[in-house]
C-alpha cells in the first residue's frame, strides 16, 4: 500500500508509542490525585506542556491539553466569543475554514453573534485588507487558518495579524492544525490569541490535541466539572494522549527543515507527472501551499472513481476532508475559489508525509496520471456516447 494521505491522518509514530506506552500500563495514576502514583502522571503531563510551550514559543500555563483539534478550535472560538459576549457580537471568518471553525461559528450565530464570512481568490487566500474592511466596533474575534487542509494554501497570516492588531480588543484565533507538522508556529512573534493543533496530523495519537492561549486571554469553559487544565477543560486528562502529543511534535519540528526540503521535493516530481494530464489542474497556491500537499482538478471526471481505482491498485489519495468523505456535495473550499459543482466533483487530493518513501513516488508517477488519463477518456467516450451504442471508428 502507498499512502498518500497524509493530510487526513498519519501514522502513530514509534517514539511517540514509546513515550505514551507506560502511561496505558504501569504510570496509570490520576494526575488530580495526590499520592505517588498520581504525582508520577502529573509530573509527565507537566512535562508535555513544557514540551509544547517551548515548541510554541510560549509558557506551559498556556497550553490547555484537548481531545482533538476540533475540540480545540470550537473551545477557542466559543469560548473566546462567549467570554467577549459583552464588548460585541461580530466573528470574522473566512470561506475556507475547516467545517470545525465554520460550524462553530455557525452554532454561535443561533445565540445572537453576527458572522462575517469572507470571500477567497482563486488559490484560496483571504484579502487582508478585506479582514481590516470586516471590522467594526462590534468585532470580538478573527478565527483563520494558517493552511489549508484541502488545497494547501498557506494564508498571509503577517499581514492579516498586522492589520487586526490596529483594534487591540479584538481576538485572534489561529488554526494550525494542518500547518503545524510543516510551519514553524512562534506565538511570540506571530501576535496571535490562541493556536490550535492536533496531534494526528504529525504522527501523534488520534484523539489528542492543543490550545495554545495567550496568558490573560479570557475564554468561558465549555465542559464543567473539574478544575483539570487550570479550569479551561474539565475532565481527567490523557496523560498517556498528551505525552504521544508532546514527543511527536518534538520529534517533528526538529526533523522540520530537513523534511520539508524533502517533501517538497517529491511531491513536485508528482505534480509535475499528474499535470502532464490533459484537463488536470492544479487547485490552490502554487508556491505559497504546504511542502507535502498536491491538490488538483480533473475535467470531466469524477475524483470518488479516481480514488476508487488509486486503492484497486494500491494507492491511497482522498478527494479532500476526511471528515466529509461520503458527502454528495462538492467542497465548500472548491466552491469558494470558483470552481463550478461540476468541476469540484473532479477534485482529488494526495498528501505526503515522513514516511513516504522516492520508490513509492516513482510508482505514484506511474500509477495516477495514467489512472487520470483513462477516467477522463471513458467520461469524454460516454459523453460521445451516452446511450452506449456503437461509434464507428
Amino acid at each position: 500500500m502507498i499512502y498518500l494521505d497524509h493530510a487526513a491522518t498519519t501514522p502513530l509514530r514509534r517514539e511517540a508509542l514509546d513515550a505514551m506506552l507506560p502511561f496505558l500500563t504501569e504510570i496509570f495514576g490520576n494526575p488530580s490525585s495526590a499520592h505517588a502514583a498520581g504525582r508520577k502522571a502529573k509530573a509527565a503531563l507537566d512535562e508535555a506542556h513544557e514540551t509544547v510551550a517551548r515548541i510554541l514559543n510560549g509558557a506551559p500555563r498556556e497550553v490547555v491539553f484537548t481531545s482533538g483539534g476540533t475540540e480545540a478550535i470550537n473551545l477557542a472560538i466559543k469560548g473566546a466569543a462567549w467570554a467577549s459576549k459583552a464588548h460585541g457580537n461580530q466573528i470574522i471568518t473566512t470561506a475556507v475554514e475547516h467545517h470545525a471553525a465554520l460550524h462553530a461559528v455557525q452554532h454561535l450565530e443561533r445565540f445572537g453573534f453576527e458572522a462575517v464570512v469572507l470571500p477567497v481568490d482563486r488559490y484560496g487566500r483571504v484579502d487582508p485588507d478585506a479582514v481590516a474592511g470586516a471590522i467594526t466596533d462590534r468585532t470580538i474575534l478573527v478565527t483563520l487558518m494558517l493552511a489549508n487542509n484541502e488545497v494547501g494554501t498557506i494564508q498571509p497570516i503577517a499581514e492579516i495579524i498586522d492589520r487586526v492588531r490596529q483594534h487591540p480588543r479584538i481576538l485572534v484565533h489561529l488554526d494550525a492544525v494542518q500547518a503545524a507538522p510543516y510551519l514553524p508556529i512562534d506565538v511570540a512573534t506571530l501576535g496571535v490569541d490562541m493556536v490550535s493543533i492536533g496531534a494526528h496530523k504529525f504522527e501523534g495519537p488520534k484523539g489528542t490535541g492543543a490550545l495554545w492561549m495567550r496568558h490573560g486571554t479570557t475564554i468561558l469553559p465549555q465542559t464543567q466539572g473539574g478544575s483539570q487544565e487550570r479550569y479551561r477543560r474539565a475532565g481527567t486528562e490523557d496523560v498517556a494522549g498528551a505525552v504521544g502529543l508532546a514527543a511527536a511534535f518534538d520529534l517533528c519540528t526538529r526533523e522540520r527543515t530537513a523534511e520539508v526540503r524533502r517533501l517538497r521535493r517529491l511531491r513536485d516530481r508528482l505534480r509535475d507527472a499528474i499535470l502532464a494530464v490533459p484537463g488536470v489542474e492544479l487547485t490552490g497556491h502554487p508556491r505559497e501551499r504546504l511542502p507535502g500537499h498536491l491538490s488538483v482538478i480533473c475535467r470531466d471526471a469524477d475524483g470518488v472513481s479516481i480514488t476508487l481505482a488509486l486503492d484497486l491498485d494500491g494507492i491511497c489519495a482522498s478527494t479532500g476532508s476526511a471528515c466529509t468523505t461520503g458527502s454528495p456535495e462538492p467542497s465548500h473550499v472548491l466552491t469558494a475559489l470558483g470552481y463550478p459543482e461540476e468541476e469540484a466533483l473532479g477534485a482529488v487530493r494526495m498528501s505526503l508525509g515522513r514516511q513516504t518513501t522516492e520508490a513509492e513516488v516513482e510508482r505514484a508517477v506511474e500509477v495516477i496520471p495514467r489512472t487520470m488519463a483513462r477516467m477522463r477518456a471513458g467520461a469524454d467516450a460516454m459523453a460521445a456516447d451516452p446511450l452506449g451504442q456503437q461509434v464507428p471508428v
